[in-house]
């Protein structure tokens, strides 16, 4: 699927389950990692995750166009176009779209990361990291001590 087919798919969900037409842009955006799909405000447009439908399928894409499509609706209306509002949450039923997208395997692998874990040699404070610091440069906090890596926990 490209952006055109995109576009169709949009304007198609657009006017079946809103029965309004989608008359701004929606299109592929490769630089979204953490979410489905999201709503520009300021030029309208919505820009999806192809990620989730290489991974998920149409189910799910039509499940994220619908999401982006209640805040675009909404938006347009000067309604609650907001996740906390409670028209966003109500057109969110009435169309049957997911308040959330299913999360992607490759952000779970980003959560659970190591962690690095530094013991001062002067009172021997602990320091936990996710990044590796550089230990001729910073010092223990609490009484200047130099610090040394101690053990990484994955």
């Amino acid at each position: 699927m490209d952006n055109t087919e995109l576009q169709i798919l949009v304007e198609n969900i657009s006017s079946e389950f809103f029965g309004k037409p989608f008359i701004h842009k929606a299109r592929f955006n490769p630089r979204l990692r953490t979410t489905g799909g999201r709503y520009l405000l300021s030029s309208h447009d919505i820009e999806i995750n192809k990620k989730y439908l290489e991974e998920y399928g149409t189910e799910e894409l039509i499940g994220i166009i619908k999401h982006e499509l209640c805040h675009y609706h909404l938006h347009l209306e000067k309604r609650g176009y907001k996740h906390r509002d409670a028209d966003f949450r109500r057109l969110l039923a009435e169309v049957g779209a997911p308040r959330f997208c299913t999360a992607l395997p490759e952000s779970e692998k980003r959560t659970s990361r190591k962690v690095l874990i530094y013991r001062c040699s002067g009172c021997g404070q602990t320091f936990t990291r996710r990044r590796r610091i550089n230990t001729s440069r910073y010092v223990c906090g609490k009484c200047r001590g130099s610090l040394q890596f101690f053990k990484e926990i994955k």
